[in-house]
């Protein structure tokens, strides 16, 4: 039985990020696939110290623990991933056990620009160093004007984005 986590890093309800983690799970065809909600309150240390982990937030940690891999996809904003991401990240980082330790992780980003999320996705690799993931370097998925990447399904059009994302999820269940 394999489980795998998705994260998408926009709140947008079409967002093009949500619709590639959903292709990627297609893809990768695991027995239980879970999306991540980030709707969390921001980072503040003194709302830690005064409540504690907020409830989606540890639910956010359990969910990565127990998930047999990960996928991430994030958009680029203003050079960097997304607010909601880091975030999350930040948040996730505050709670017991490093759920990330050792987890096989596979990243992946849609963008409107024409780099697809390149400086997003570096920015990503950055933040996750320090918690010592298993993380693919490759191949790259990197989708550049995403607004138009999709068909109404939510399916990718364009066939060497979908090779490339084929790889990248065939890399990752080698790595789970």
């Amino acid at each position: 039985m394999t489980t795998l986590l998705g994260i998408s890093g926009a709140l947008r309800k079409d967002s093009t990020n949500t619709k590639l983690i959903r292709q990627a799970a297609r893809i990768f065809a695991p027995d239980t696939f879970v999306e991540g909600d980030l709707r969390f309150p921001l980072y503040d240390g003194d709302l830690e110290e005064a409540e504690g982990i907020p409830p989606i937030v540890q639910t956010l940690a359990d969910q990565i623990a127990e998930a047999d891999a990960v996928i991430i996809s994030t958009p680029e904003y203003n050079k960097a991933m997304s607010g909601v991401l880091k975030n999350a990240l930040d948040w996730v980082s505050r709670t017991k056990g490093g759920p990330w330790k050792d987890k096989p992780v596979a990243i992946m980003s849609a963008a409107a620009g024409r780099a697809g999320g390149e400086r997003a996705q570096f920015s990503l690799r950055l933040a996750l160093m320090a918690f010592r993931p298993r993380l693919l370097q490759g191949p790259e998925v990197l989708i550049a004007a995403s607004g138009s990447a999709f068909d109404e399904n939510g399916n990718l059009t364009n066939e060497r984005y979908v090779g490339a994302l084929t790889e990248l999820m065939d890399e990752l269940k080698a790595l789970t």
